[in-house]
């Protein structure tokens, strides 16, 4: 997506990501890791502020720093790198709210025909996945990327 997005450090593996919010509440550092689940080809997407005491990531904080789209395509260009490295794994992702899942969806869907072209894009609505459609309220979303 050509869209404007922070600037990312990443380990060799990609499996991890750090980047800094920048906006009117200052430098907020962010952090986005990819977890091995136990379904094989299956990770969990985990995002949230870096803990500056313990480097993990704290997914509570609603930091507010009035660059929400600017973040959500850097944490879609990690899944685009990630799944570069590795094109058979799925990602799953949720919010660790509802409101939080809400925000993807809207970011999902106000980004989705572009989305689309390189990922297959599932939501999760009363435990059955399904091809993610606009205007669907879904607990869980799975993406996977498309074969060349």
């Amino acid at each position: 997506m050509k869209l404007p997005r922070y600037e990312l450090t990443a380990e060799k593996s990609l499996m991890v990501f750090e980047f800094i919010s920048d906006g009117p509440k200052g430098e907020i550092p962010k952090l986005i890791k990819f977890s091995e689940t136990n379904l094989k080809d299956l990770y969990n997407l985990a995002f949230g502020d870096k803990d500056t005491k313990t480097g993990e990531i704290n997914d509570k904080i609603v930091s507010n720093n009035g660059d929400s789209e600017k973040v959500l395509v850097t944490v879609v260009s990690t899944v685009y790198a990630f799944t570069e490295k590795h094109p058979k794994c799925w990602i799953y992702a949720t919010g660790s709210t509802t409101a939080r899942t809400r925000l993807y969806r809207m970011g999902i869907t106000k980004h989705f025909k572009e989305i689309k072209k390189d990922f297959e894009v599932y939501g999760l609505r009363k435990n059955v996945w399904e091809p993610f459609q606009k205007e669907i309220v879904y607990e869980a979303f799975l993406v996977k990327r498309k074969k060349n």
